[in-house]
């Protein structure tokens, strides 16, 4: 897929942490196998599960209320579709980029993934199948 996301964001999507914060916590990185991951994914019957934030639309920090406002609004999505999910964040590996509280959604198919990134205006989700590998997912 040809992006129009610039090759030094998707790299800074790539080495970014993506924290699930269960207990205990773990974290993810892209293309890494998660044996936490793949477990929890078993834990949820699920086969897939995607890792989704609501946060700084684009790829542009917003304001602390409004990215508030879109968490709230992505958690009662999640909920409207009767979907499991734990707490997460992900944490840019250089620590200039804030912190962005997400969730991890278990048994989203890539196809639900790709639609509810786009519905907040994401550059990119984390997706994984039945293998438990987390897969950025550029969106635009």
């Amino acid at each position: 897929m040809n992006s129009t996301i610039s090759r030094q964001t998707v790299q800074a999507y790539r080495d970014a942490r993506y924290r699930v914060c269960a207990m205990p916590p773990w974290v993810m990185r892209v293309d890494c196998a998660s044996p936490e991951l793949l477990a929890a994914q078993r834990q949820h019957g699920a086969g897939c599960s995607a890792f989704v934030t609501a946060c700084n639309p684009l790829g542009r920090i917003g304001d602390v209320a409004a990215n508030r406002l879109r968490r709230r609004e992505l958690r009662q999505e999640i909920e409207r579709r009767g979907l499991q999910t734990l707490p997460g964040v992900g944490e840019g590996a250089d620590g200039e980029w804030p912190d962005e509280e997400s969730d991890l959604v278990f048994g989203l198919d890539l196809a639900g993934a790709r639609l509810l990134g786009r519905r907040f205006r994401q550059n990119a989700v984390l997706w994984s199948g039945p293998e438990g590998i987390p897969r950025l997912i550029l969106l635009r």
